[in-house]
């Protein structure tokens, strides 16, 4: 398996962080999901804005191809203008992966 990981700034004056989740559901995991080899993403943020997206892929390959297709610009432009620097980006391979089981309710 293996990770891009995007790190970002929201401008949380101009779009707070319920209102960027909501436009994130709407208009990017749509797309996200009908990827190829697309395995799942987890978003994390602190209340000041900063964000993290992890998004995990089956292949390194079909990591890359998103970026190399135009589709993560694409994405990306969707909230360009409301981040308060350029978002970066990386490529990891996922070597350990352990998710708790939820807690019996």
């Amino acid at each position: 398996m293996f990770a891009r990981v995007t790190l970002f700034e929201l401008d949380t004056v101009r779009l707070s962080l319920k209102e960027a989740l909501t436009r994130f559901e709407a208009q990017v995991m749509p797309a996200l999901r009908a990827q190829p080899g697309y395995e799942g993403v987890y978003a994390l943020t602190t209340p000041e804005g900063k964000g993290l997206l992890l998004s995990l892929w089956q292949t390194e390959q079909a990591a890359e191809a998103g970026v190399e297709s135009g589709y993560y610009d694409e994405q990306m432009a969707k909230f360009f203008m409301l981040l308060r620097t350029p978002p970066g980006r990386d490529h990891y391979e996922v070597i350990f992966s352990e998710v708790p089981a939820a807690a019996p309710v």
